[in-house]
């Protein structure tokens, strides 16, 4: 049942109450994502750590040594201080950064927003879903300051090396806390989804059909029915894997296996169970980390462009492709595991038949721009930038899909390069495009167009500038959590490309700096924004900038069409809001009814 305007009213509250331990959605939402740049800036600083040492692994760091007087010898970074940096550097940025921003950031601002409801369905659970993200913070972060360090098992935390306390360095009291960090992190996630699964299904306003929702929610909604369905399997695993290293169970260790000279006191237990839980989760992560941002894009796109979103319902059906298949492709992680040579091509067929909804969508974003008036703002540059980047990863893609190609290139920096293209930096571009189109809406006021451009191009060149050349340190042969290539004979003479890479890696991240600058500069000194800037059509700008207490006023809006009526012909203005009937605007040519179903281009 819709929540009424009444329980709504704005009513006095303490700071506290209604900027910290807020239920406004906006608030949460803005609360998602400032924590998630914190946690951007510390996952980034890990990153830089990690190619100085690969670009240059004799030179000696001072300050490095005076920040972390345990991880460094000699002004040089320990092997597994390096190993536990590396682990924490994926873990930061796969789920305390991409995944809180993109879904409880954006996905808490825009979802009651666009849908035109005053809030989520379930406040209190709303602000719960926030308030557990900084204990797993500094749980998390703890590990760093513990006996044994923080861990240095990799973000997949493979058994044996993470179920036993003494396997390795990194394998003790750090890994504990990792695990508990990520269960409750995993918690506050699926209090989110089911908030906006509830949402998005309950609380849509009149004449918002599913088929008249704007990309951007098709992509949050359904990102939320994966997170809801994959995500409990990873906690049950975490479960499971602090039971073997705290209570002497055997879910994930085998018998016989001897450490330091000692045979473990455990038995029946097998590691590839891990494994198959592990990456039935982690391949829908890729999807949780990629679909909000197709949804972004979208959005920005056809507004940006000036130009109705080509092939809408075909659009919409190739996000739902792409969540469905991406249950059905977790064994293409696992062909060096030992699986059948049938269940490999069985994966292999899964994993190259969601190529096929990718480019739908790359195709479509194509034809929305062929002919159109482009403005290129910020926003947009991310936008074609996207597309750029997903396409470079998604072709990788199809390489390591193919079991004989993948056996070689598995674990080398072939898949580094892979997975930081079409993952980490294509999610990330959706995220900084986002916060550049609503950031008039969450503060009422414009980022600096020209500090943007100066943060796109060092980011778009950094990012080529940082990755591709990985692709042939891969070929080569140079594994993933590698310490340093001097210690490899065969690898000896990729030093000038690692080089190459790490100069290039600190500009990118000189770049983001501009970007913190431009935000914070922005928030006081910002030029100011109309309630609807971009001149866009979806029902956020409808509204104030920033939007009131209960998004909408007195009255919630009425939706009449399509969100992407943009220069239509015979139109005063190039742009018709959802909220605006045929008789006062005309209908798109397109075909079809506004007030029925989108145009079928």
């Amino acid at each position: 049942m819709a929540v009424t305007h009444d329980a709504h009213v704005e009513h006095k509250q303490s700071w506290i109450t209604r900027y910290i331990f807020s239920q406004d959605h906006k608030i949460i939402g803005i609360q998602y994502l400032f924590t998630s740049l914190f946690m951007a800036l510390v996952g980034g600083f890990l990153a830089m750590l990690i190619r100085m040492q690969l670009g240059f692994p004799m030179a000696k760091f001072y300050w490095a040594q005076w920040l972390f007087p345990g991880g460094f010898a000699n002004n040089q970074i320990k092997p597994d201080f390096y190993l536990a940096v590396v682990t924490m550097h994926g873990t930061i940025m796969i789920f305390f950064v991409l995944t809180t921003a993109l879904s409880g950031g954006f996905g808490n601002f825009l979802i009651p927003l666009q849908i035109g409801a005053r809030d989520m369905a379930f406040p209190f659970l709303n602000m719960l879903s926030y308030w557990l993200y900084p204990p797993a913070i500094v749980i998390l972060l703890t590990s760093f300051f513990v006996t044994g360090g923080a861990p240095g098992g990799g973000w997949t935390a493979y058994p044996p090396l993470s179920a036993l306390p003494n396997a390795a360095p990194g394998s003790g009291t750090g890994q504990t806390l990792w695990l508990i960090s990520l269960a409750i992190l995993i918690i506050a996630f699926l209090f989110g989804s089911l908030n906006y699964i509830t949402t998005i299904l309950q609380l849509r306003t009149r004449g918002m059909s599913l088929m008249r929702m704007p990309l951007t929610i098709w992509g949050l909604f359904v990102t939320a029915v994966l997170m809801l369905l994959s995500f409990p399997v990873l906690f049950a695993a975490a479960i499971m894997l602090l039971f073997d290293r705290s209570a002497g169970t055997s879910f994930f260790v085998p018998s016989g296996l001897v450490i330091g000279n000692q045979l473990v006191q455990h038995s029946g237990g097998n590691p590839l169970l891990w494994q198959h839980l592990f990456w039935f989760l982690g391949h829908p992560e890729v999807y949780v980390l990629i679909l909000p941002p197709m949804g972004i894009v979208s959005e920005i796109m056809s507004t940006h462009a000036r130009k109705p979103i080509f092939g809408y319902p075909f659009m919409v059906a190739s996000i739902v492709a792409i969540a469905f298949l991406s249950f059905l492709v977790w064994g293409h992680h696992m062909y060096t595991s030992g699986m059948h040579p049938l269940v490999g091509t069985a994966f292999m067929t899964t994993t190259l038949a969601i190529a096929v909804p990718s480019a739908v969508k790359t195709f479509n974003w194509l034809a929305t721009l062929w002919r159109a008036k482009i403005r290129f703002t910020t926003a947009m540059l991310f936008a074609v930038g996207f597309v750029s980047l997903f396409v470079t990863g998604g072709l990788t893609g199809i390489f390591l899909g193919s079991p004989p190609i993948d056996i070689y290139f598995q674990d080398t920096f072939f898949v580094v390069a892979h997975f930081h293209f079409v993952m980490a930096s294509a999610s990330l571009f959706g995220v900084f495009g986002g916060t550049y189109h609503w950031f008039p809406k969450m503060f009422g006021r414009f980022m600096d167009e020209r500090l943007g451009r100066w943060h796109f191009w060092l980011t778009f060149v950094g990012i080529y500038a940082t990755f591709f050349p990985m692709h042939f340190a891969g070929i080569a042969g140079m594994m993933r959590r590698i310490y340093s290539t001097q210690l490899y004979e065969h690898l000896q003479g990729l030093a000038a490309i690692n080089a190459f890479v790490s100069v290039a890696a600190f500009a990118l991240g000189v770049g983001q700096l501009i970007f913190v600058y431009n935000l914070f500069l922005s928030l006081w000194r910002g030029r100011r924004a109309g309630p609807n800037p971009w001149g866009s059509n979806t029902l956020e700008w409808q509204t104030d900038s920033p939007p009131p207490h209960g998004n909408f006023g007195e009255h919630l809006p009425e939706v009449h069409r399509w969100p992407y009526d943009y220069s239509v012909p015979g139109a005063s203005e190039d742009f018709i809001p959802q909220t605006v009937s045929a008789s006062r605007a005309p209908l798109p040519i397109h075909g079809g009814s506004s007030e029925e179903d989108p145009p079928r281009t």
